[in-house]
């Protein structure tokens, strides 16, 4: 009887010293959660302050299976729900409503609206979107030599055709520094955001594709 009780206490020692520890790491996670949405708010609030920025921009798309990995350079100007990024031989544009897809070599411009592009690369609507469509968390494997790098995760909820989504931000400089679109079909899409300038001043006609100035393109008007 003495050795039956003595090992009762020891299980249910066990199992108290289990439970605090269970209900420490859901702690830890809530509270990770909680750090990383906030983290992220405040990045965003700080590019949303922002008319304008304009930065360098370093583009990859990879699939491992598939055994590609391209890699492109161009420039991105964002101002509110507009957009303009210039990469080799594409320019892709969004005045918000409209979207221009002009590619250089089929000398084609193929016109669509916005609103019948939910997975376009909005780079406002990305960070502004997570708040109620996404799931933020640190990542736990993600280490870099700067400390105040942190790399926050992002699940969508359904109906999305991203199965996730992770934002690179600087903690001390509230800086975004790149995102990536991970899709269903083994799909990596990561944008690297280098040398922003914000508050610039841009050409009016910045966010809008003309196409007199380019007389001999093909325009596909899928709207």
């Amino acid at each position: 009887m003495e050795m039956n009780f003595k090992t009762v206490i020891m299980n249910t020692r066990k199992f108290w010293i289990l439970g605090v520890l269970v209900f420490s790491f859901w702690g830890l996670q809530a509270q990770s959660k909680k750090e990383a949405e906030k983290l992220l708010e405040s990045v965003i609030n700080k590019i949303a302050s922002y008319d304008n920025f304009v930065a360098d921009l370093s583009y990859t798309m990879v699939n491992q299976e598939m055994n590609i990995d391209e890699k492109k350079t161009g420039k991105i100007y964002v101002s509110g729900d507009k957009y303009r990024i210039e990469m080799q031989g594409q320019v892709i544009i969004s005045d918000g409503k409209t979207l221009w897809t002009y590619l250089e070599d089929s000398q084609e411009v193929m016109i669509s609206n916005m609103e019948d592009n939910d997975e376009s690369i909005s780079p406002t609507k990305i960070l502004t979107s997570y708040n109620k469509d996404y799931d933020a968390r640190f990542s736990r494997d993600a280490t870099y030599k700067n400390s105040n790098l942190k790399l926050i995760e992002l699940k969508p909820s359904e109906g999305k055709n991203f199965e996730k989504m992770s934002v690179l931000v600087n903690e001390k400089k509230l800086g975004l520094e790149n995102f990536s679109l991970y899709d269903k079909a083994g799909n990596v899409f990561t944008y690297h955001i280098i040398n922003m300038k914000p508050n610039t001043e841009l050409p009016a006609d910045t966010f809008t594709f003309d196409p007199k100035k380019y007389p001999d393109v093909e325009v596909v008007d899928m709207r």
